[in-house]
């Protein structure tokens, strides 16, 4: 956490992302039970939804939605352009703690759709919940310690604490276990100003101890998903979307043959 490297540190932020980052913060707070579930319909109120569109926007992308199990309720979104194939595929887990938000949500629409330009892939992004609210079988915080709290009693199964394995990604030092030899490469973003950064950089040490390739690229003034302000925050997203597409060729060109 940026207080735990000496100080608390303050970005200057542009007061309309204040205030929508404000209402982004109301919202999770009103939405919320204490029981851990959320008031699906409250939030829809502050979720603004983006209907998948066939027709190609001006970057070429297209997007379709698919039914994945219909008898629970489970659906993805497909974002494509007219690449040839083979193209790779990005699988996005949107963010919300696992909890919040969907693959339809504006913002994570608009970010598929970069996503899909960048990498030259097809992005698929799924639902993470079902409609009864299941806790998993097995969150990252909002951000402060009660909807930590919150987003914790939500992501676990009842009766389960936070020695749970699935809280545990990030291992010890001393942790035997060796990751599967098919791993891929990882690329690990990390802003100086989210309280989640001492974890990014924990998990990509994780990785390079077990033997596997982390790239750990540092935006020293970017807060927590700061990707989704690119109208605020330009140049940071700009170097994203540049390290996410160089990224992806250098995983590309290595599966590559080598000409004998």
């Amino acid at each position: 956490m940026a207080a735990a490297h000496g100080r608390r540190r303050r970005v200057a932020l542009p007061w309309p992302m204040r205030l929508r980052l404000c209402v982004f913060e109301a919202a999770i707070d009103a939405t919320q039970r204490r029981d851990g579930s959320v008031n699906r319909f409250l939030f829809s109120l502050f979720d603004r939804r983006a209907p998948a569109d066939p027709r190609p926007d001006a970057a070429g992308v297209s997007s379709t939605d698919i039914t994945v199990d219909a008898s629970r309720g489970l659906w993805a979104r497909v974002f494509y352009s007219p690449l040839p194939s083979p193209r790779p595929v990005v699988v996005y887990f949107h963010g919300g703690g696992f909890t919040l938000f969907s693959a339809a949500s504006r913002a994570y629409d608009a970010l598929c759709r970069t996503l899909c330009v960048a990498a030259a892939a097809a992005v698929v992004v799924g639902e993470e919940r079902t409609e009864s609210e299941r806790a998993l079988d097995g969150v990252a915080p909002v951000l402060n310690a009660r909807r930590s709290d919150l987003s914790w009693k939500a992501f676990l199964p009842v009766g389960a604490d936070r020695n749970h394995p699935a809280a545990h990604v990030v291992t010890g030092d001393d942790d035997d276990a060796e990751l599967n030899e098919a791993f891929p490469p990882a690329m690990v973003v990390v802003g100086g100003l989210d309280p989640l950064q001492d974890w990014d950089r924990r998990y990509a040490a994780m990785l390079r101890r077990k033997g596997k390739a982390a790239r750990v690229v540092e935006f020293p003034e970017a807060i927590h998903a700061f990707y989704f302000f690119p109208e605020f925050l330009a140049d940071d997203h700009r170097k994203l979307v540049g390290e996410i597409r160089a990224f992806v060729e250098e995983c590309i060109a290595s599966k590559q043959p080598t000409a004998q």
